[in-house]
């Protein structure tokens, strides 16, 4: 299965990090959208089905707590699971989030195992595709 995922984040080195992250933890196959800020989130979500949400704490405009807060109050996106990918650490931060709907949180740094872990426990598995080579008709058993 392929998924559909949506990375929040204010740093373009950031969400190519998690893009090369998501690959190297089995879903690279999957359809990823980006966003720099929540905001910018929203909208692409108005055009676009989203399996998964990955979204950043400190960004402009809208930040990732009250993104998180209006993702989980619209009736059409309160379902999507939302990771939030922070290097705050905080306990009481992370209980906040957990608190107001998120399904996960990491922090960066973060290995593409971690985030795999992760996922998995959210999504599922990634789908990986064995690629099968046909050029030989004899096989040896």
């Amino acid at each position: 299965m392929s998924y559909s995922i949506l990375i929040v984040d204010d740093s373009m080195p950031m969400r190519t990090v998690l893009k090369r992250s998501l690959a190297a933890a089995g879903y690279g196959g999957s359809r990823i959208l980006e966003a720099s800020n929540g905001k910018e989130a929203l909208e692409v979500m108005e055009g676009d089905w989203v399996d998964l949400i990955m979204t950043d704490h400190n960004m402009p405009e809208m930040d990732g707590f009250s993104f998180l807060k209006k993702v989980k109050t619209e009736e059409l996106f309160k379902d999507i699971p939302v990771v939030v990918i922070s290097t705050e650490g905080n306990v009481s931060k992370i209980k906040e989030f957990m608190d107001t709907g998120a399904s996960g949180y990491i922090t960066k740094p973060f290995t593409p195992e971690a985030l795999r872990d992760l996922i998995v426990s959210i999504i599922g598995e990634a789908d990986y595709e064995e690629s099968i080579d046909d050029s030989d008709d004899e096989f040896d058993f």
